[in-house]
């Protein structure tokens, strides 16, 4: 690996901004951001499905890619939370020969920031138990903030605390789910980040009036916790690429982007910047434009979609232990949720690249029949074999990114801030999801009614839902067209500035499967951890 100090200057960052964590890691000061001159690439993808998509392997393929064309290019990605990690997925750091580098110390604890984040989450919980104890602050039966552990652990969904008193139930959230890691994702600076924290809601009192962080004097030492990781994390690609990874909202709960502070920072001092948004491009992708777009004054000038000819075949029908057998059909009946994603695009007037990450048992055949497709719809297609050539292998996505013209400029934004969160949630439900409409219980409405009294207006919505369908309902593949959406719960956001809409069974603590990947990771006798990846 190339030394950061010696990656940190080639990018052009002045010295004095950055903070070796170790010989190939280092912390980049927010002072080092400057005017944007680079364009910024949105890599999303079809709704994920067993067989695996790849989207942050093809983002850091992409920048490899581009960086082989003689660009100065920088890939910008979430960190990986020790619960996917551990759980069902493995490490989050790309694969193959398209990987971030040192991947160790990124799938596991990195620079401390999620720690930070967990930690600031759990002093706040603390206090606000502390003040239960003093008999001050909350109404016991109305505090909403519960505690966080950025682990998988199903036995802390549902736990009983104050046994000293008052003892009350309350459970843990996974550190990702937290309102402190959107906060996070989202912030501009150390006084926008106290101000933020300080609005995080944490209870109500008898009377029903929120109390907050700031009223608790939780804030300061919040901001204080986070001092270290506020600052972008600077790492590179497997071939050398500068890499910037910071923050870890999960997409089908929270927003799915890295964050803002980090995007800013890159776009200073690249030509092209690769970022990605969680899941599908009904969750990730939407949350990134609504979202994160909204808050930050970002506009990218291209979307990069990843697709499979497994995944194409998953949401036509095939079985999923199917996938690699040829099944043209399927193949071609999955295009409708890749065209509903396309569709999805051209509404926000960006060009779509399509990039085929292409796996071993891919026939050419299979990869014709989708180019042909896309041709038939005016959109560029590009294979991607990085996973087993590196930068080599995304010569053809570098080469059709770099031949798209870039979009406009002008946002256009799913609905209108001053509209109603009914009407919120309709747009985004019809556009992005092809719903028919959101139906909200009558628990939500009364949710809504709440948080509008509470001053919770003009605020974007944030919605959680199941990323491995376009509807509510996991078990629905494909690109089904008319079906309602139902919202069964509304949760404000202050802190984080979002109005959060709950469908199905989305769980803010996930559990760990019967053999979970942790099972397989191990440390050898040559100080080497393995099995941290899928396929180690």
């Amino acid at each position: 690996m190339t030394p950061i100090s010696a990656l940190a200057e080639r990018l052009g960052l002045p010295a004095e901004t950055v903070l070796p964590w170790g010989p190939h890691r280092a912390k980049v000061r927010l002072e080092a951001t400057r005017a944007p001159r680079g364009r910024l690439i949105l890599v999303s993808a079809m709704n994920p499905t067993p067989g695996g998509e790849g989207k942050t392997t093809m983002s850091i393929s992409l920048a490899m890619g581009l960086c082989k064309r003689g660009r100065n290019a920088v890939v910008a990605l979430r960190e990986p939370s020790l619960g996917p990690i551990f759980g069902i997925k493995g490490g989050g750091t790309g694969g193959g020969r398209a990987t971030l580098e040192p991947a160790d110390d990124i799938n596991l604890h990195f620079t401390g920031d999620i720690h930070a984040i967990t930690t600031a989450h759990n002093l706040l919980a603390a206090m606000v138990d502390n003040a239960l104890y003093f008999r001050e602050g909350p109404d016991p039966r109305k505090v909403r903030w519960r505690r966080a552990l950025d682990m998988n652990d199903r036995a802390l969904r549902r736990v009983i605390v104050g046994l000293d008193g008052p003892i009350r139930e309350t459970g843990f959230d996974i550190t990702a789910a937290s309102e402190v890691m959107a906060i996070h994702g989202l912030f501009q600076d150390s006084a926008d980040l106290e101000a933020r924290l300080a609005r995080i809601i944490v209870g109500e009192t008898r009377e029903g009036t929120p109390v907050t962080a700031g009223q608790l004097g939780a804030a300061g030492a919040m901001t204080a916790l986070l001092r270290d990781a506020m600052m972008p994390n600077l790492v590179q690609t497997a071939e050398g690429t500068p890499a910037l990874v910071h923050g870890g909202p999960f997409a089908n709960i929270a927003h799915g982007c890295s964050s803002l502070v980090q995007t800013k920072l890159a776009l200073g001092y690249a030509e092209d910047v690769v970022t990605e948004a969680g899941f599908g491009f009904d969750l990730g992708g939407e949350k990134f434009f609504d979202i994160k777009c909204r808050t930050g004054g970002l506009w990218p000038g291209l979307v990069v979609l990843v697709a499979t000819v497994r995944a194409l075949k998953f949401h036509g029908g095939a079985n999923a232990k199917a996938l690699g057998e040829a099944n043209d059909a399927a193949l071609r009946a999955g295009f409708a949720n890749l065209d509903r994603h396309l569709d999805s695009v051209a509404a926000l007037g960006l060009p779509a690249v399509v990039v085929l990450n292409r796996f071993p048992d891919d026939r050419a055949e299979e990869l014709a029949i989708v180019r042909a497709h896309l041709a038939g719809r005016g959109v560029q297609a590009a294979v991607c074999e990085a996973f087993a050539k590196g930068g080599e292998g995304a010569l053809e996505l570098a080469d059709a990114v770099l031949s798209t013209p870039t979009g406009p400029s002008e946002p256009r934004f799913s609905y209108p801030l001053e509209a109603s969160y009914p009407e919120k949630l309709n747009a985004v439900a019809r556009r992005f999801y092809g719903a028919r409409e959101v139906v909200l219980t009558p628990s939500a409405v009364s949710d809504l009614a709440t948080i509008e009294k509470n001053g919770g207006v003009n605020l974007p919505v944030c919605i959680a839902k199941t990323p491995l369908s376009l509807t509510d309902n996991p078990a629905v593949p494909g690109a089904p067209t008319d079906f309602p959406v139902t919202v069964r719960e509304v949760r404000l956001s202050a802190g984080a500035g979002f109005v959060v809409a709950l469908t199905g069974e989305i769980m803010t603590m996930p559990g760990l499967p019967k053999v979970p990947s942790a099972a397989r990771v191990k440390l050898g006798a040559d100080g080497r951890i393995r099995g941290l990846m899928q396929g180690d």
